[in-house]
């Protein structure tokens, strides 16, 4: 079982937001998830899943079934945030 944590940075600098969860299984993921819900709440700070993303990959290819939640609320998927950045930009009519 392994889990790892990886905190981008951007240009030298890291944000809370920009922390990226890698788990190599989706119960662990859940866990994961779980931990880091608690940990902010104790450090006063939420999640903002709408700005978040999730991507589930099983046997090599993309699981778009499966999704994930932080602060009660579902995480949207990758391929969701590509059809909203690409509606926003006028390239897909809503």
């Amino acid at each position: 079982m392994v889990i790892e944590v990886i905190l981008k940075a951007a240009e030298g600098k890291a944000f809370m937001d920009d922390t990226t969860v890698i788990c190599s299984n989706e119960y662990e993921t859940r866990r994961m998830l779980t931990c880091l819900d608690l940990f902010m709440s104790w450090c006063r700070m939420e999640f903002k899943p709408k700005k978040s993303r999730s991507l589930s990959i099983r046997k090599g290819k993309v699981d778009e079934t499966t999704t994930f939640t932080v602060a009660e609320q579902q995480i949207p998927t990758v391929s969701k945030k590509n059809q909203s950045r690409a509606s926003e930009d006028g390239m897909i009519p809503l």
